[in-house]
């Protein structure tokens, strides 16, 4: 017999050994991940999707060893108690195009056929990559609107207030600013909400891989997501009404709008890692352990 192929390795075969595991959760991941790639991905709001998802796949590949070097069979009871559920939100979500419940369906699925195969234990021991994977689960439509109706007048009322006081004609009414001849109308993307939860993913993803799971520091950095994002997209709106008063309303709503959400995102990363960077800087003034 011929030597195995080069990129069979270990971990290859490891993961291809579990292939009728991998098959039946491709059945009912590849559909509802088609869909929410032609909707919500689609959209600024969901755009952060395929980045956590990649990321996401990349962080289990680097959990297997783990799970398979300490993983056992897990309780059928157990399996069947999240099966269940899962299978049934998966269901209604694919019948009624309701995302949020087509990918919680898979997000519980994926979770209970790996928890069959390798238990409970270890699941928990490396389950920093299957809470990651909730963020693509996206907010229910009332939600989103609950949350970002009273965000969206603060960072409007915000921004407003900051220009005015450096002399720009600009004023407030609710998601409605005038500035100048022009309106602008605050939309859910500009809330906040949207970069929160993309913050919150991409600030646990790091402080995974740079400090562990450790409790302490991820309530810390969530802690300080929050307001980042606020400001941020404080920071946003001010931009675009500048663009809107010195470069008309087609500059700030064509590739200027979507290049100052990217802006604002990286520099709001920064921000993130930069807070991180003060707080190991604090405790290790204090003699904290990391």
């Amino acid at each position: 017999m011929g030597a195995a192929p080069s990129w069979l390795t270990p971990q290859v075969r490891r993961v291809l050994a579990e292939w009728p595991l991998l098959l039946g959760f491709a059945v009912i991941a590849v559909p509802a991940l088609a869909t929410l790639a032609a909707g919500t991905w689609s959209t600024e709001a969901g755009s952060d999707g395929p980045i956590i998802l990649a990321t996401g796949a990349w962080l289990i590949w680097r959990a297997w060893p783990g799970l398979v070097a300490h993983g056992s069979p897990g309780r059928g009871w157990v399996t069947a108690a999240i099966l269940t559920p899962a299978l049934v939100a998966y269901a209604i979500g694919r019948a009624y195009d309701f995302e949020t419940a087509a990918m919680m369906g898979v997000w519980g699925a994926g979770v209970a056929i790996l928890q069959s195969r390798f238990g409970g234990a270890s699941l928990r021991a490396n389950g920093f990559p299957f809470l990651y994977l909730a963020f693509l689960i996206p907010p229910p439509a009332i939600v989103l609107l609950a949350v970002t109706a009273p965000l969206k007048i603060f960072v409007s009322v915000a921004a407003t207030s900051i220009l005015a006081l450096a002399g720009l004609p600009v004023v407030s009414h609710g998601v409605a600013i005038d500035v100048g001849s022009y309106q602008l109308l605050v939309e859910e993307a500009c809330s906040g909400m949207n970069s929160i939860l993309g913050l919150l993913a991409v600030g646990l993803f790091y402080i995974h891989l740079m400090h562990g799971s450790s409790v302490r520091r991820s309530v810390i950095l969530t802690a300080a997501l929050i307001p980042i994002a606020i400001v941020a997209n404080i920071a946003r709106i001010m931009i675009l009404i500048l663009l809107t008063y010195f470069a008309g309303n087609d500059a700030a709503q064509g590739f200027l709008h979507g290049f100052a959400g990217m802006v604002v995102f990286t520099v709001a990363l920064g921000l993130v890692f930069a807070f991180d960077q003060l707080v190991s800087r604090l405790e290790r003034m204090r003699g904290a352990p990391q």
